[in-house]
């Protein structure tokens, strides 16, 4: 799977249910590996909860990546 794939994807918290926005870039480990997601927040969560656009998404965080949409937990 390329980077390409999983910026058409929409990221959706598990835990409520709710987008929380589109892949933008991600982190890479020392041993090469992905470590984690940067995901730009979607707008109405930027003007309502946070002044930061952008929220980290551990690799383990991740529960599933489906054909549309990557299901997450986190809790914020």
């Amino acid at each position: 799977m390329r980077l390409s794939d999983l910026q058409n994807k929409d990221v959706i918290n598990i835990i409520d249910g709710k987008k929380i926005g589109n892949i933008i870039d991600i982190t890479i480990g020392s041993e090469g590996s992905m470590t984690s997601l940067i995901v730009e927040r979607s707008k109405f969560l930027i003007s309502m909860f946070s002044s930061s656009g952008e929220i980290e998404i551990k690799w383990n965080q991740i529960k599933k990546i489906g054909e549309d949409v990557i299901l997450v937990s986190v809790t914020e």
